[in-house]
């Protein structure tokens, strides 16, 4: 399950993919590892029916039977959105699009720890060489409740993305699931603005020659400073 990746592109190229015509992003830095319950870029159908781009929290609302004490961390990955909680998302008002470069899955070989960063070594996956934009099939949604223990309950705006059966590269390092990628603006578009009956068909397998192995991110070198604690929920229902 993926639960780190990494954006290393320009909130112009970002809206100029998805014709967002508003940003409410505020500053992206030039290269930055997204972390689940942690904040990052999404392009949605806003409230008021505005294509923006916007910082949400990554980890939508896990379904009430699965929550583990008093804190909902959040659903990260999203498998199989015919699962009842999942309906209330699927239309166009609760997509978003999730931009990256490229993402990491954990090494599968126990005790496999990155000398960088001193934890489970990840492998780096993206379109190519020189690490294009590409997306994530999304959804988004507004929550109250408690995200962290200490901070209480709270009001939030929540983003999670679908993920499907892994292809050829990735089924030796993670044999469950890979996230849905959206690699053109044709895909990106059917997945924002089509009914669901059409927009779900883009929840399938990448070609086994869609992706390659990079080297991680310069953002990687050191271990990052506000990694989260709590353990974060991936979803296999």
């Amino acid at each position: 399950m993926c639960n780190l990746y990494n954006i290393t592109t320009s909130q112009e190229a970002i809206r100029q993919w998805t014709r967002a015509l508003r940003d409410s992003l505020g500053n992206l830095e030039p290269s930055i590892d997204i972390y689940p319950n942690q904040p990052g870029p999404v392009v949605r159908n806003a409230p008021d029916g505005t294509r923006e781009l916007a910082n949400l929290l990554w980890g939508m609302p896990t379904p009430i039977e699965r929550v583990k004490g008093k804190a909902d961390y959040g659903t990260t990955n999203i498998r199989n959105p015919q699962y009842g909680h999942w309906q209330q998302y699927l239309g166009v008002e609760n997509r978003c699009v999730v931009p990256l470069t490229s993402f990491a899955e954990p090494s599968p070989t126990p005790g496999d720890k990155d000398p960088d960063t001193g934890i489970q070594k990840n492998y780096w996956f993206a379109l190519n060489e020189a690490r294009p934009l590409f997306f994530f099939a999304g959804l988004w949604t507004r929550w109250q409740g408690v995200r962290k223990v200490k901070d209480g309950p709270g009001e939030f705006e929540l983003y999670g993305f679908l993920t499907t059966r892994p292809n050829a590269l990735i089924a030796p390092i993670h044999e469950k699931a890979m996230p849905v990628i959206l690699t053109t603006q044709e895909e990106t578009e059917t997945w924002l603005t089509a009914p669901w009956s059409q927009a779900r068909h883009l929840q399938r397998t990448a070609a086994d020659d869609a992706l390659v192995i990079v080297d991680k991110p310069a953002t990687q070198i050191k271990f990052p400073p506000q990694a989260p604690q709590a353990p974060v929920q991936g979803s296999l229902f």
